[in-house]
């Protein structure tokens, strides 16, 4: 007999709380920075949310975790470094970045109109993150609300929307890069 969801989100829940602290500090030994192993952790219980949707069962559900910690570890030390759009004031998550980012208006035609090219490719790639992240990124960016009101809105956790709103900023400095050398050329 195949479980239930109900019977699926209590098996999730109650693993995540089983092994949440081991696993956490078996990232954290191995990643220094905290955001990033908090991230990692975050993509492991993405992960094990996704992989108990399969029809096939996981075996050993904390060995199968720690072998996919593991590997995103490996995943983010591979990685080439990021060429990151300037930031103004040296923090990533910092307050309006974006519009620190975009061509003043008051510039001249020329800026005006690589505001709007980068505007527009902005719009675009917002429309590529997942849900989470574009909500989470469009609230706090666009609409100013703070990360505080939007854990009590909506019941997920201050840090758990820090790293939803860091990915998109990453996916959207990867995709409007490009354009925004071409205007800075």
């Amino acid at each position: 007999m195949e479980p239930t969801m109900a019977q699926n989100n209590k098996h999730i829940t109650d693993t995540v709380l089983r092994e949440r602290t081991r696993l956490r500090n078996f990232i954290r030994t191995r990643v220094p920075d905290p955001g990033e192993a908090e991230d990692i952790l975050q993509d492991v219980f993405y992960e094990l949310v996704e992989a108990c949707r399969l029809p096939e069962p996981i075996e050993q559900v904390g060995a199968w975790m720690f072998r996919v910690a593991r590997n995103r570890i490996v995943d983010r030390f591979r990685k080439k470094k990021e060429q990151a759009l300037p930031e103004v004031s040296g923090d990533a998550d910092d307050d309006g970045w974006l519009e620190d980012m975009l061509p003043d208006t008051d510039a001249g035609p020329e800026a005006a109109y690589a505001r709007s090219m980068l505007l527009a490719e902005l719009q675009d790639a917002l429309e590529e993150l997942p849900p989470e992240q574009r909500d989470v990124f469009i609230a706090h960016e666009l609409e100013r609300r703070s990360f505080k009101e939007l854990a009590a809105e909506s019941g997920v956790s201050i840090n758990t929307l820090l790293a939803r709103k860091r990915y998109a900023v990453l996916h959207l400095r990867s995709r409007l890069q490009i354009l925004y050398d071409e205007f800075n050329n």
